[in-house]
């Protein structure tokens, strides 16, 4: 995703893509892992998006206190 798809997103949305690309990374992790994934480049792609939403949300504490 896109940052600012994600900057859109209210903070229960954004933690909710949060715990869903965790997961997501979970499955592709184990699947690397077994030799079944045909691109392990997604991996990092998740991680990325992971580290995006966890930039904004961090941004946001800050912004309410």
């Amino acid at each position: 995703m896109k940052t600012k798809e994600l900057r859109d997103l209210s903070i229960v949305e954004l933690k909710d893509k949060f715990f869903t690309f965790k997961k997501e990374l979970y499955e592709m992790v184990n699947k690397a892992s077994m030799g079944v994934m045909e691109k392990a480049s997604d991996i990092a792609k998740v991680r990325k998006d992971i580290a995006r939403i966890k930039t904004i949300l961090w941004e946001r504490r800050d912004e309410q206190k």
